[in-house]
């Protein structure tokens, strides 16, 4: 048994020409004419890392904790492989598995190959630093971390003059190079896995040609707020992207003809996946994580050709989800699955688009509980704003590049554990970042059948209602905490109790005397950094009147800050 399972970051299927993109991908077009095209692939948890715990696991990681690494009672489906006789390798130049926040996962495999120079990849050490152009508003500290990576990015570019030493290109070569070694071999897992197209979008020539496009045009750094990066540079930053997937689908076709060339391609179980998408405009915004979770981000493409089935060329609708990848592999090798693991094996779905799943949660920790059949997507919010009475659940208590700072640590609890942490207690530590705060969107609803991209929200209560119930047992399954039933208000759901809350809701900012909840969480964000603000604000306040009131009061860094801040807080929808 064989599988081989190629992970583009960030691919956003609306660009795809399977998926009715406009983008140049003849490739991916022939991959859905070989395999089965799955439309209804959701998200579990976001972004990179969490989505990568859930590739082991199996599992949802969003409800407990957020970006961090495999914690040591983590089950891994690459670890089990490897434990049952079957080689797992991964080569990937996505340098988030080499930080803190990443550290556990390679390892997991019986052999793995890091590519170098992605996103601000600290690899060529260079004192002098080159100049770079950024047009977002910032305070300092933050200009300075941002700036940090992009001059190091621009080092790294330096040393890749061609495509061949493009980092993606080097990802492929370098699994391509596995295939040759191993064509003969028997029972191995490969895993090629590159962070493109994820941002910075750097794109050799010959791909931004076919936009026409040049490398002057665009630096390829997308800022992560609404109307970004704004002007002129909007149809850039979009081609940009799209010639970075012709890139991708470039490769995908050369590791199809590989498989074909070595005869592996009739007997090796073939997955082109993602971890989620971006939003380029769509909704007004760019990016990704502030946000609520349109499709555009967890709607993903999804392609499987599995050699014991026969079927290609054909489309599913049943529900999918990340979590259901290492069920299927599990499944694929004959190793057996863990009472831990939620997801399922996707098998029956390929065969005849047998359902395996109803509905599927997804989301950032902190953010939004969104719940999807298929047909419908509902968005629920806190019932309050803020972060008060939430906690991440951790024995490994790292960030994306960093340890938890002291002051995280000095107020830890021992949390008895879940169903998954097999008997292991847990640090329970107060959830501590601020800038997500999905309050202010309020609930959504969306019939995404009719309306997939999301532009009318549905106000259909009774519908609501039902899928806010269907939240709770899958809340059971995975054992999420129980303030999370508080958080989300489930736990007596009835109607009168949501009409009660949608009032609450809408009369917030209009009590605070703001023309909207983005203005009210502004209002409340430069009153907190100077209270006498408060003192001094007119009886009715709108987005103009925020802004003359930090021109009022803050100068310098601070008001850099604070008009960077508050252009974040401001959009509501």
């Amino acid at each position: 048994m064989k599988a081989v399972m190629l992970m583009f970051d960030t691919l956003t299927r609306n660009h795809l020409a399977p998926y009715g993109g406009d983008a140049i991908t003849p490739n991916f077009t022939r991959l859905a004419t070989e395999s089965v095209q799955f439309d209804n692939f959701y998200v579990g948890s976001m972004p990179c890392m969490p989505a990568r715990r859930e590739l082991h696991t199996g599992r949802y990681n969003f409800l407990h904790r957020s970006w961090g690494p495999l914690e040591p009672f983590d089950f891994s489906a690459m670890q089990a492989l490897h434990q049952h006789g079957v080689h797992t390798h991964m080569v990937t130049d996505h340098k988030h598995y080499w930080r803190d926040g990443g550290a556990t996962y390679h390892t997991r495999y019986s052999t793995f190959e890091f590519i170098r120079g992605q996103e601000g990849d600290c690899w060529k050490g260079q004192v002098e630093k080159p100049q770079i152009r950024w047009q977002g508003m910032e305070d300092d500290d933050t200009r300075r971390r941002r700036a940090g990576r992009m001059t190091q990015d621009l080092i790294n570019r330096a040393a890749m003059p061609t495509q061949a030493e493009h980092f993606t290109h080097r990802t492929i070569s370098a699994g391509m190079e596995f295939l040759d070694t191993n064509q003969h071999q028997d029972n191995w897992f490969l895993q090629i896995e590159c962070f493109d197209p994820h941002e910075p979008f750097f794109v050799p020539e010959k791909y931004l040609a076919q936009y026409g496009c040049t490398a002057e045009d665009f630096d390829g750094w997308v800022p992560y707020y609404c109307g970004a990066p704004g002007g002129e540079n909007d149809d850039k930053a979009r081609k940009f992207y799209q010639a970075l997937i012709t890139m991708c689908d470039d490769y995908l076709g050369q590791v199809m003809d590989k498989l074909k060339a070595l005869n592996l391609w009739e007997d090796t179980l073939f997955i082109v996946c993602t971890d989620h998408g971006f939003l380029l405009g769509e909704h007004d915004w760019w990016g990704k994580n502030i946000m609520p979770v349109y499709n555009e981000i967890a709607n993903t493409p999804f392609f499987i050709r599995d050699p014991r089935c026969g079927v290609t060329g054909e489309r599913r609708s049943a529900l999918a989800q990340t979590i259901d990848i290492p069920a299927t592999l599990l499944e694929y090798f004959g190793v057996e699955r863990p009472a831990t693991m939620t997801g399922k094996p996707l098998r029956p779905a390929i065969e005849n688009d047998t359902p395996i799943h109803d509905h599927a949660l997804f989301g950032y920790f902190g953010g939004h509980l969104n719940i999807t059949d298929g047909e419908s997507v509902y968005m629920r919010c806190p019932r309050e704003p803020g972060n008060d009475n939430l906690f991440e659940y951790t024995l490994m208590p790292t960030r994306i590049d960093s340890p938890f700072n002291v002051k995280e640590l000095t107020d830890i609890r021992i949390h008895p554990g879940f169903d998954f942490t097999r008997g292991a207690q847990v640090m329970q530590i107060p959830a501590s970042f601020s800038y997500l705060n999905p309050w202010r969107f309020g609930d959504k609803l969306f019939d995404v059948k009719r309306d997939p991209g999301q532009h009318t929200p549905l106000n259909d209560a009774g519908k609501a209602l039902a899928m806010a119930r269907a939240m709770q047992p899958l809340l059971q399954v995975h054992d999420a905490p129980p303030e999370l039933y508080t958080r989300f208000g489930l736990d007596d759901l009835s109607a009168a109790q949501e009409a009660q809350f949608a009032q609450r809701w809408q009369q917030a900012a209009l009590q605070a005397q703001c023309s909207d909840h983005g203005v009210y969480e502004a209002l409340t964000f430069i009153c907190k950094a100077l209270p006498a603000i408060a003192r001094q604000t007119p009886p009715w306040i709108d987005r103009q009147t925020i802004f003359a009131l930090i021109d009022r009061h803050f100068s310098g860094d601070r008001h850099k800050a604070m008009v960077y801040q508050v252009r974040l807080l401001l959009r509501v929808e």
